[in-house]
């Protein structure tokens, strides 16, 4: 075993290497960003003067450590930062760092990818000042900077409140938290949401600081569309009680939730299942995180976990490697990473439900919506695609028809939507309308470094 190659820099890429290195191994460490930590533990620019108390608040001990961590990791891992990892076949990366294209073989592959924003279409969801969730904690993280000066947090996802709190203690002016989901379903998820009552605590704790606040939240609304013309100027909503109402402000940060990402772990030969609860396509794993012949995923990009389960899979993938090459491992320790991560996977379950994907919202979007931000493709194009004689009803014929999910995103942020539409207009189960396929490059890259990519 010469080329153990981990791809990401969040916990659970973190915590792998580690369990490599224990193992007298020098694995190498792509992280797309320049510094490690993920999203969720990501690490602010040095130049700017941010609190990270008031940033992660009870979870400031956990990003300590983990920086801690790969401290005294970095000299005895090969790290190649702000390098990404667009293409695989034939087990070797194809990279591209600082505008140079390279290759990077491997015998055996760990995929830490992580996740990204869901986002359902919105009237007017492409005006300037319109945010994904987790772009908007990215600004204020990464450039010390607050997506404007009045701002709704809209969706249905526990970075709702997260992130409003976040924006609130860094002197952002909040009007509102709108959550899609109704407070009902929150309280019928309890079961779920209790195998990881500590979680479950800092969430209550969470909506609580905003109350105290003097920030309204919203339950169960349903949103309209995003008011103004050159730019934000409110946010139009359908309150619990049927009341039409307009929330001024200047910016919205939304989301629906993550979604893994998987497109990597397709390239390099994972298969892939439908999963009911989150309406997702996730990839097929055993317990320890195999997916294929030498091939590995943990965290996020395997399932929704969150940050624990992420650390916690990422040992047990980095395990389950050096078992397959014949290196005996500690099975207590196994069983311990095997019961956490499916106790904090069956929590993330039970978020999906407490904070749902609004499904029902696809029937009523308008024709004129843009679903596809990159290539403008409205709502109507969608349907009248599927629903012209012999139309199709699998995505990928409709992408080919519409362009949807051929620009520079390649579907990862219309994806979802597109299954969902697509789905509605024909009138079949979401299953069965297919998932889009990945193709080489995952993300924009110069025409010169996908020259190299092979055939």
């Amino acid at each position: 075993m010469t080329n153990v190659v981990i791809v990401g820099g969040g916990p659970a890429g973190v915590r792998a290497a580690s369990i490599l290195v224990e193992a007298g191994l020098k694995p190498i460490l792509v992280n797309e960003a320049r510094q490690v930590g993920g999203q969720g533990y990501r690490m602010p620019a040095k130049s700017l003067a941010l609190d990270l108390k008031v940033l992660m608040g009870s979870e400031a001990g956990k990003y300590r450590r983990l920086h801690s961590l790969f401290a005294s990791l970095e000299k005895r891992i090969d790290y190649r930062p702000a390098t990404l990892v667009w293409g695989v076949h034939d087990k070797v990366l194809h990279t591209l760092c600082d505008g140079v294209a390279g290759t990077i073989p491997y015998d055996a592959l760990i995929l830490t990818t992580g996740a990204t924003d869901r986002i359902m279409p919105l009237p007017n969801w492409t005006l300037p000042g319109v945010f994904t969730l987790g772009g908007a904690q990215v600004i204020l993280k990464d450039q010390g900077c607050l997506i404007g000066s009045r701002i709704v947090f809209l969706g249905s996802s526990p970075l709702l409140l997260l992130a409003a709190l976040q924006y609130h203690k860094s002197g952002a002016s909040i009007a509102a938290v709108v959550d899609t989901t109704p407070f009902s379903a929150k309280r019928a998820a309890m079961r779920d949401l209790a195998a990881s009552s500590r979680t479950l605590a800092r969430g209550i704790m969470y909506r609580a600081a905003l109350h105290w606040a003097g920030i309204p939240i919203i339950d169960g609304a349903t949103p309209l569309a995003i008011d103004g013309k050159d730019y934000v100027e409110g946010v139009r909503i359908r309150d619990g009680r049927g009341r039409e109402r307009l929330i001024p402000c200047d910016a919205v940060a939304y989301g629906y939730g993550l979604k893994p990402e998987t497109q990597l772990a397709e390239l390099a030969g994972a298969r892939f299942r439908f999963d009911p609860t989150f309406r997702l396509w996730l990839p097929e794993t055993d317990a320890d995180g195999r997916a294929g012949a030498d091939l590995y995923l943990a965290g996020d990009s395997a399932a929704i976990g969150g940050a624990d389960a992420a650390e916690a899979s990422g040992a047990l993938a980095a395990h389950a490697l050096l078992a397959d090459f014949g290196r005996p491992q500690p099975e207590t320790e196994l069983v311990r990473l095997r019961r956490q991560v499916g106790r904090l996977r069956r929590f993330q379950k039970g978020l999906a439900r407490a904070f749902a994907w609004p499904v029902e919202q696809v029937a009523a979007l308008t024709d004129e919506t843009i679903a596809c931000r990159c290539e403008a493709v409205t709502v109507g194009e969608i349907r009248g695609a599927v629903r012209a004689p012999l139309g199709p009803r699998e995505v990928n014929r409709v992408k080919a028809i519409t362009r949807c999910g051929m620009g520079r995103c390649q579907g990862r942020f219309c994806g979802p939507a597109l299954q969902e539409i697509v789905a509605g207009a024909c009138g079949a189960p979401i299953a069965e309308v297919g998932r889009l396929r990945t193709q080489a490059p995952v993300k924009p890259i110069p025409l010169h470094a996908a020259a190299e990519l092979e055939p």
